[in-house]
């Protein structure tokens, strides 16, 4: 259990912030970068809940999302290490739950016929601004995992892939099941 009893610590007035293991590092470090991200993801899924009153299904699934997402981000602030016992990881059962959460939610959707343009409904919009903010996550991340000494989670990193994926198909289920999608026209303004 977690118990937060006093929010300003001042130590990281000098620019620098604490991961999971105690090692300080530069705020603008990308590991901090990328578990900020996965928070902003976590974020705009709690601005699209407020617009879930009559979907309390995908409402339930972006509850247990948030949770996961919180899953993540410890999985991120703790870097790997050899010889080191494991703390909170992503795995891959979680992935799992997205795909089948997905499965579900397309199954009943209308045919997609041209790219979707972010908006319909304002939980479909705010479902699109969601995914963007989770595809930044996961660029973050994998440049992360690519730097020399750093590792990323390989679940924690299909997991942010496949979160992508849900919020598109969870956007098209917000706008009627995809028919009322905004749909690209390409070259309509020339």
């Amino acid at each position: 259990m977690v118990v937060l009893n006093r929010i300003y610590t001042r130590t990281g007035d000098d620019g620098t912030t604490a991961l999971g293991t105690g090692e300080r590092r530069p705020k603008y470090d990308l590991r901090v970068g990328a578990y900020g991200t996965v928070d902003e993801t976590n974020a705009a899924i709690g601005v699209v809940r407020l617009h879930l009153s009559g979907a309390p299904d995908l409402d339930g699934m972006l509850g247990c999302i948030q949770n996961d997402l919180f899953d993540l981000g410890a999985d991120l602030a703790v870097p790997q290490r050899e010889g080191k016992a494991e703390r909170l990881r992503m795995v891959s059962s979680q992935v799992v739950g997205l795909e089948n959460d997905i499965d579900r939610l397309n199954a009943g959707l209308a045919d997609l016929t041209s790219f979707v343009l972010p908006g319909g409904t304002p939980a479909a919009a705010y479902l699109h601004l969601a995914r963007t903010i989770c595809r930044r996550a996961e660029r973050m991340m994998v440049e992360l995992a690519a730097q020399p000494g750093e590792s990323v989670n390989d679940a924690a990193v299909r997991y942010m892939n496949r979160l992508s994926d849900f919020l598109f198909v969870a956007s098209r289920f917000m706008n009627d099941k995809g028919e009322g999608d905004v749909l690209w026209v390409p070259g309509q303004n020339r």
